[in-house]
């Protein structure tokens, strides 16, 4: 499995597929985030635009490869396996990009005066809220994406409904864990969305099960 990671995160970064979400995920820090601005807000508005990044990851991921290579690679190692090693590369790059808009939100941020709340405290929340995000967005990619979606135009606008639906519905974690940090902002206390953050888990597992099961039937 090691191999194939690093055969995925060759492609993604010879692509240069990568760079278009990376910016859209600064341009959307740049627009949202101020510094002073209260540091709970701030890392949920960091945590909501993770959704749509990752989402983009995940399509550029699964669909890198030409169709030749990527059946060599299937023959070999398998279909599973193949598509599991594309989906965990964008989840990789989309932790990546949490981190360090994360980490951004920290440095710029009022440590929390503003709310009167631990720093450490909303840095956890924070990070928790990122992590829920990735997992609800990784879950969109995978659902939007091949092979369950094989039309270029419809598995974008897909993608892109799923991520509004994410960030709209009641039920979403992603929602969920960003709404936490928006109330505790309010309220002047810290949150954490564990719960947000398990559920999300379970949808991505899911929909990344699903999606390498399709795959494997038809390979």
């Amino acid at each position: 499995m090691r191999g194939l990671l690093r055969y995925q995160c060759a492609l993604l970064l010879r692509s240069q597929r990568w760079i278009a979400p990376f910016l859209l995920y600064a341009a959307f820090l740049a627009a949202g985030v101020r510094p002073g601005d209260p540091l709970l807000d701030s890392l949920g508005f960091a945590a909501a635009g993770l959704v749509p990044v990752t989402a983009w990851l995940v399509r550029v991921c699964v669909t890198n490869e030409p169709a030749a290579a990527r059946d060599c690679a299937a023959a070999a190692a398998g279909p599973v396996r193949v598509h599991a090693a594309a989906l965990l590369t964008a989840l990789g790059g989309a932790l990546l990009s949490g981190a360090v808009g994360t980490a951004a939100v920290l440095l710029a941020g009022d440590s929390g005066r503003a709310e009167r709340v631990d720093p450490q405290d909303a840095a956890l929340a924070g990070v928790l809220a990122a992590l829920a995000c990735v997992l609800t967005g990784a879950a969109v990619g995978a659902l939007c994406s091949r092979p369950l979606l094989r039309s270029t135009g419809i598995a974008v606008l897909a993608g892109a409904l799923g991520s509004l639906l994410a960030w709209g519905l009641a039920v979403s974690p992603a929602r969920r864990a960003v709404t936490a940090l928006v109330e505790g902002s309010r309220a002047h206390a810290v949150t954490l969305p564990v719960a947000s953050f398990a559920g999300a888990l379970a949808l991505a597992c899911a929909a990344g099960a699903l999606a390498c099961l399709v795959s494997a039937r038809r390979s």
